[in-house]
């Protein structure tokens, strides 16, 4: 048939005007189109063209500046006029039934051009900032209006109503047109770029002008915003290079942790009366939460639009969709017909564009609502305590009403639940109404049996809720275990060393093994809740379909028609969602509770005072300070955050000679009773003030009393006026630098002098080496007044000197800084200016050392005593020198060992390959995007080949029978007597042989249908267990392995592995491999298999839509393949990001009273806020990745739907099947993006494996031996003769020697003495007694046995020794002292009496089984090594090494040591490695090494006769 524009219909007069020229409908459709036209002929030149020369001189980093005035209501306006345009196409298209009538749709489609273009030359003239093109636009909105309006009058002239849809189109664009217009006569006005003489300047938004500034959400236009487009750079880039944090750059100022925190406490600030965090928290983000609601609530609608279009499709696909022309000519007008809405709706055409369009919708809807909860809960996570923690009171620490896990918990934990309840908060109030909507539209479709199935669903919610509760509570227990596991496995991991030495290693894993069965046993009850919540989310709604439509069939006269049977089946997963959420979101809404209410316990607790009279108000009552210490929420105003306090100089008192003046000071830290009573003391200028006294008689207690710390009974403090004339250069005059008792450092590196240590960074610090970094701190700062609390306590007598005389005496007396000492060594008093003596929490005397000696002798001659005890210790000829670099050379060791292991990539080293730069590039790209087959395979072979080969055919079987079901369903609904034929094909040609196939009952599907269902039930059951227990099986023997791995592995290992790198694989990976990979294993089957099922089924009932597949699965691959890159880069800027801000929130509340002594509070507050900022930018970033694969993925799935529809209209396939096919291709729109998620989260989760993996290759101890345990005596070692014959020795295969030809013969029962310098290879010798290095020369022979020859546990286990660091494992004493359980009580309290700690032992609760707790932290250094002493005496073995027992502890306990050794240890071997060359002077034989070698061998007093010989030298030295 020819085309024509007013139709060809015979007899018609389309063309005349005879009526007038108006009158003609075909002439107004005409016309409508000269404003289209005019649009496209203006605006396609410039668009071409471009306006460069011409656009805004003002310069901007980005291209998204957004400034035209109503700029998001035109997008809105121009996507309901695009929706109301297609509209307009289809009722034209539909009702254009029997003629070519191309007026009727060619003028809205040329709408929809032009409505497009305009919003595309919109965009650009915005960004481009050139206002002057938008007259163009605005001329097209008149022109629209118009010509629409005309149209509009026509109708009603002829009398046609809202009764007809092409009167409400038009009604609804001459509206939309109107807006449009207004909307542009708004930017005129505002901008005023024509007709007005002074055009609007603008400036764009500081955001945009800062280069750094790179998450764009708030600055994007909608249709950006709406898809994430301005993502697309980032995912495609990452690619092909990583993303790295400079990439995401910064923030927009708007949602930064200042702005947040500015806003929540502007919130709760204006609460006068008991302030509540829900209310301030609706105040400052209840807008954000209301939008994300909205779009929630429509996104649920819209979600109903699909079964529905799915019910009008079967129900008209075959009805006759021709109108009747007889019944049309009372609709004829214009010589065209006119039809309602509900005519239009019975096109499937139509219907299938209407779900496609209600699809994109609803997901467009459901991202935006994610993206804003998730924003808003990252907003608030930022703002919520960070200030609070820097003007904590410090007795609430004290006092332990708060400690410090408690505060770390608030950040950790308890804002972080706040945060996913606000994620999920929108579904409290959206979830009552989806439920509400499915039920009604159930009762709708199917009647009284719907609510069958809704009252099923109802009736098993409160199960979920029940199961999701014990979850959270298995989990808790879970992680008790969990933590246990790890305190144990640490403490091996620390004395390794030791319990190798011992042969206790298999004893101690087996503890760790205990509690690892404790914890499978949690993880086992976790496994089994997991796995019914996943089989209840499964088989609710198969319940609800059996028990729904088994009673439709029984009680209902009506047929099923598959309309209704596939629309309810689509229904019921909807309403299943909803109810699945409840549980979870009533689970964290219960922890909100407790989180908010912890958080309101602690933004009301106690505040420091007012610290003001060390900013200037010199004179300031404490009784004031305590005042104002008040229960609120008190914070200084933003600027606080960036700049240092501004002075305010008030009313100064002159106290002269004196910097501090307390009178009558009564403090306490908390409770009613006084810690300090009547204290009255002064603290000269410029000079030394020493605190002294006994321990607990409140000396640290002073000094934080003069900061401010502590709260006040009653009493003034004095800060003197002469701070300000003191010193007139750039020192800080109102900051106190504060050493503090207990040494807290930041994570950084420093270079320092004075105190005699050079720190590298990533070494562990002894307690000594903090300690003199925090004084070190204290004396380079620029302060006149420094505070020193107990700087001696961790460091030895030499350390303490040199740091006295170097430090404090020289570099500070120089200096005329005010120094106050708190100290214990009293032979520095001699040094002191001002001595402050004190006894129970008050001032016993107060003076010189000389007013002292005159006015209270005996207190003078009781410090003397203790002085001269004291000035024993002080070894007189030491170098320092030599001890500060061997000191630094041990460090550097220690450091180049670790960095030498880092520089080996333990996750990628068998893949690891030396490229250049491009084609290292691309490797690791290829390298990135790959998933780890191989790491998978090895996870699920640890799971057992059993549990595997069950998980994967439960889990076709299951999906099998699922689509069983629903072919079954197909077949029931659409049997009937006339039509046979799909009966034919479900029952195999098996009942077309029967006589009686025309009588067979609508009721005969329903025993198959209830047999179908009760197998997938099962299914579903059986395919969640073994998902989760195959989890279970894999973290068992992964565990076991690398725990039996790392325990057998020599000890070189632990040398070179850092232990932080060996305790990451127990601690995250393993928790990533018990509780992360099962539930995303689980939903990556499922989902993976969903689609694939649907597909089968779509391409099954109409084969077409295979053609469609292809470009569909090519566009599919690209989205996962670069989200899968981006995800993994962004989840590890994510995790590494967050554990920064975590510790430095730690460090933060650990050194309070530091930072606010040294006025560091503004510089935390900020570098606190540029951490919460980064690791916001890194979530963020990665929530807007999600949720751009999520809105392609769901477009995809409404490609697939509609491609589906339209193949299935035109088909002609069972309206049973067709129905089957559009409810299978609705899944896939819900599962297609968790396809990709659940790829992208394995990825992640298998570099666990991997990292466990790359141990188990790690090679173990020889631990066999070439004889057999039989051969050995079981007295063996009898005598304790040890023959060293041409001994080489070395630490690894491709390291040099560290001993070199040794040869040497000890009798048995002899006392040996090696010495020599650090390096030396004392302690090399010892290890090789125990085969614990590697003898690749020479033998060491033991009573006539070569130890190389020897099984390792038999040969340890037959020799002691007790090493320099003393190790104590937590327990009880009878663990440490006898592991094995092999020892009587009696022997065991023998080997303590001789230790000489049979009284203390018995003193403590328990005796043998007291508590001891980790590291034996209850106990003295000197305490430790004499338990050690004990542990080898208990052995009885008749060889004893001693490796430098002695070095780390004092004189008096190394007297006992000695004394012990001589007389319990006289008829065995004893071989001391020495470090105080003293302590071997009584030796009968003395090794002198030097370099790996035997410089020296023979009896002491021979070789101290040699004078110019090295055991001579030392003896020397040592004197």
């Amino acid at each position: 048939m020819a085309l024509s524009f007013c139709g060809n219909d015979r007899g018609s007069n389309a063309y005349s005007v005879d009526k007038g020229v108006l009158d003609n409908g075909c002439f107004v459709d005409a016309l409508n189109l000269v404003p289209h036209v005019f649009l496209l002929f203006i605006t396609f030149p410039i668009l071409f063209i471009g306006w460069g020369s011409q656009s805004s001189k003002v310069q901007i980093h980005h291209n998204t500046w957004l400034h035209f005035p109503g700029h998001n209501l035109r997008w809105i306006l121009t996507f309901t006029l695009l929706f109301v345009h297609v509209c307009e196409i289809a009722e034209g298209i539909v009702s254009n039934t029997w003629s070519n009538h191309l007026h009727l749709f060619l003028p809205a489609l040329m709408g929809f051009i032009a409505a497009t273009t305009s919003v595309v030359y919109y965009h650009n003239i915005e960004t481009a900032n050139f206002p002057k093109l938008l007259l163009a636009l605005f001329i097209y909105w008149i022109l629209a209006f118009i010509t629409k309006m005309i149209k509009l009058w026509k109708f009603a002239e002829a009398s046609l109503g809202v009764q007809y849809l092409r009167f409400c189109i038009t009604a609804l664009l001459v509206v939309l047109y109107g807006l449009l217009m207004a909307v542009e006569i708004n930017v005129i006005r505002v901008r005023k770029y024509v007709f007005f003489a002074n055009p609007q300047r603008v400036k764009p938004p500081e955001d945009l002008q800062d280069l750094g500034v790179r998450f764009l959400q708030p600055f994007v236009n909608l249709l950006s915003k709406a898809t994430y487009w301005w993502m697309n750079p980032l995912i495609i880039g990452a690619h092909k290079r990583p993303i790295e944090l400079k990439k995401i750059g910064k923030l927009p100022i708007a949602m930064r942790a200042l702005t947040n925190y500015i806003r929540l406490k502007d919130s709760y600030d204006e609460q006068r009366k008991s302030p509540s965090i829900w209310k301030s928290m609706y105040r400052a983000f209840g807008g954000p939460i209301l939008l994300s609601s909205t779009f929630r609530y429509m996104a649920d609608l819209l979600g109903f639009a699909g079964p529905l279009c799915i019910s009008g499709i079967v129900e008209h696909l075959h009805n006759s969709t021709e109108i009747d022309r007889t019944n049309k000519t009372a609709n004829m007008t214009f010589g065209v017909f006119f039809m309602s809405s509900t005519e239009l709706l019975k096109n499937t055409s139509v219907l299938a564009v209407l779900l496609f369009l209600a699809l994109v919708l609803q997901r467009t809807f459901l991202q935006a609502s994610y993206y804003v909860t998730i924003e808003t809960g990252i907003n608030l996570r930022g703002a919520m305590i960070y200030n609070k923690i820097l003007r904590l009171s410090t007795s609430n620490m004290s006092m332990g009403e708060m400690t410090l896990g408690q505060i770390n918990n608030l950040v950790a934990i308890e804002t972080n639940q706040l945060m996913w309840f606000l994620f999920l908060c929108p579904n409290l109030w959206a979830m009552p109404v989806q439920i509400i909507m499915g039920v009604i539209l159930l009762y709708y479709l199917l009647g009284d049996s719907a609510l069958i199935g809704a009252g099923v669903i109802l009736l098993l919610a409160p199960v979920q809720y029940l199961i999701a509760t014990k979850l959270a509570d298995t989990q808790k227990s879970t992680l008790d275990y969990s933590t246990d596991r790890l305190k144990k496995t640490t403490e091996i991991l620390k004395g390794i060393k030791l319990l190798k030495l011992y042969a206790w290693e298999n004893i101690f894993c087996d503890r760790v093994e205990e509690t690892r069965g404790k914890e499978l046993t949690s993880l086992k009850t976790f496994a089994l809740y997991t796995s019914m919540s996943i089989f209840m989310n499964a088989a609710i709604p198969i319940a609800a379909v059996l028990a729904t439509f088994v009673t439709h069939a029984y009680i209902e006269e009506v047929r099923l028609s598959p309309a209704k049977a596939f629309a309810s089946l689509a229904l019921f997963h909807i309403l299943v969602t909803p109810l699945f959420l409840l549980s979870t979101v009533v689970r964290f809404a219960v922890k909100a509770l407790v989180s908010v209410q912890k958080l309101s316990e602690f933004l009301q607790s106690d505040e420091i005072g007012d610290d003001s009279w060390r900013n200037g108000e010199m004179y300031m009552s404490l009784e004031l300070v305590r005042a104002k210490m008040k229960r609120s929420y008190h914070v200084h105003s933003a600027l606080c955050w960036f700049v240092s306090i501004i002075l305010n100089p008030m009313v100064f008192v002159c106290i002269g000679e004196w910097v501090i003046q307390v009178n009558d000071g009564f403090f306490t830290w908390g409770s009613n009773l006084s810690t300090l009573t009547d204290i009255n003391i002064r603290i000269p200028t410029g000079q030394l003030t020493m605190i002294v006294g006994q321990v607990g008689c409140g000396k640290s207690s002073l000094l934080l009393a003069m900061l401010g710390e502590m709260q006040t009974i009653s009493g003034k403090v004095y800060w003197s006026t002469s701070l300000r004339t003191l010193s007139a250069d750039v020192k800080n005059r109102y900051s106190v630098a504060y050493a503090a008792q207990k040494s807290w450092l930041l994570n950084a590196t420093c270079l320092i002098g004075v105190c005699v240590l050079e720190i590298l960074q990533g070494i562990n610090l002894s307690g000594g080496q903090r300690q003199r970094i925090c004084v070190a701190r204290a004396l380079y700062q620029n302060t006149n007044i420094v505070f020193l609390d107990d700087p001696f306590s961790a460091l030895d007598i030499h350390l303490s000197d040199h740091l006295m005389q170097e430090g404090i005496l020289k570099f500070l007396q120089d200096d005329k800084r005010t120094l106050v000492l708190v100290t214990h060594k009293l032979q520095y008093l001699i040094h002191a200016d001002w001595i402050i003596a004190m006894k129970d929490g008050s001032v016993l005397r107060e003076g010189t050392l000389k007013d002292i000696q005159t006015h209270d002798v005996e207190l003078y001659e009781h410090w003397k005593t203790l002085m001269n005890r004291q000035d024993q210790e002080l070894e007189k000829e030491t170098e320092m020198e030599s001890q500060t670099t061997l000191e630094r050379k041990t460090l550097r060791r220690a450091f180049y060992s670790r960095e030498a292991k880092n520089q080996i990539d333990d996750e990628d080293e068998e893949e690891e390959v030396e490229e250049d730069d491009d084609d290292n590039m691309s490797t690791t790209t290829s390298r990135r995007s790959k998933i780890q087959w191989k790491m998978c395979c090895r996870y699920l072979s640890s799971g057992g080949f059993l549990m595997v080969f069950l998980m994967v055919s439960s889990k076709l079987a299951k999906h099998s029978v699922m689509v069983a079901i629903d072919y079954w369903l197909a077949a029931w609904t659409s049997s009937n007597p006339h039509n046979q034929s799909l009966i034919a094909q479900v029952t195999c040609h098996f009942i077309l042989k029967l006589s009686f196939l025309g009588v067979l009952q609508h009721r005969s599907y329903v025993p198959v249908f209830i047999i179908l269902c009760g197998a997938a039930i099962a299914l579903c059951l059986i395919t969640s267990l073994t998902v989760e227990f195959l989890g279970v099986a894999a973290a068992t023997n992964l565990h076991h392995n690398l725990l039996n791995k790392i325990i057998h592995a020599p000890i070189r290992f632990f040398d070179v592995t850092p232990l932080g790198q060996i305790l990451n694989r127990f601690s995250a990976d393993t928790n990533i491999i018990d509780q992360h990979i099962p539930p995303t294993l689980e939903s990556l089957t499922r989902s993976t298999l969903l689609c694939l099922s649907a597909i089968g089924v779509i391409a099954f009932v109409t084969p077409a839509f295979l053609i469609a597949l292809v470009p569909l699965a090519v566009a599919f691959y690209f989205i996962q393949k670069y989200f899968r890159v981006a995800s993994k880069d962004l989840q590890d800027l994510d995790d590494s990001t967050q554990l920064p801000l975590l510790c430095h929130f730690s460090e933060t509340a650990e050194g309070l009273t530091t930072i606010r002594a040294f006025r560091h509070e503004a510089r935390f507050k900020q570098r606190m806020l540029e951490l919460t900022d980064t690791n916001n930018t890194a979530y963020l970033f990665l929530s807007a990745a999600n949720r751009w694969l999520e809105v392609r993925t769901d477009y995809l799935g409404a490609v697939i739907v509609l491609t589906a529809a339209v193949a299935a209209i035109w088909s002609t396939s069972q309206s049973g099947l067709v129905g089957l096919g559009l409810t299978y291709a609705l899944t896939v729109t819900n599962y297609l993006n968790w396809v990709v998620r659940n790829l992208a989260d394995l990825e992640v989760q298998m570099a666990a494996v991997k990292k466990v993996n790359s141990f188990l290759s790690t090679e173990s101890e020889n631990y066999e031996g070439s004889m057999d345990v039989s051969q050995v005596p079981e007295d063996w070692p009898q005598h304790g003769e040890i023959k060293i014959h041409d001994l080489c020795v070395r630490y690894d295969t491709m390291l040099k020697p560290v001993l070199k030809h040794v040869n040497a013969h000890i009798n048995p029962g002899q006392k040996v003495g090696i010495c020599g310098r650090t390096g030396s290879g004392k302690s090399s010798l010892s290890l090789a007694f125990f085969n614990m290095v590697d003898v690749f020369e020479g033998k060491i022979v033991i009573d006539g046995i070569d130890i190389c020859k020897l099984p390792l546990q038999t040969l340890r286990s037959r020799l002691s020794i007790i090493l320099q660091d003393p190790v104590l494992f937590s327990g009880s004493i009878r663990l440490n002292l006898d592991p094995e359980r092999t020892c009587t009580d009696d022997r065991l309290w023998e080997a303590l009496e001789i230790a000489q700690l049979k009284n203390i032992v018995k003193a403590l609760p328990g005796g043998l089984d007291a508590v001891v707790t980790e590291g034996g932290e209850n106990f003295s250094v000197g305490q430790r090594q004499l338990f050690c002493l004990a542990r080898a005496f208990v052995r009885k073995s008749s060889i004893l090494i001693m490796d430098e027992a002695t070095a780390s502890i004092d004189m008096a306990t190394e007297n006992i040591l000695q004394k012990v050794v001589m007389t319990a240890f006289a008829d065995r071997t004893v071989v001391t490695i020495a470090h105080r060359v003293h302590t071997i002077l009584t030796a009968d034989l003395v090794i002198v090494m030097k370099r790996g070698s035997i410089m020296e061998y023979g009896k002491p007093e021979i070789l101290m006769e040699q004078e110019d010989g090295l055991f001579a030298s030392f003896v020397k030295a040592d004197m």
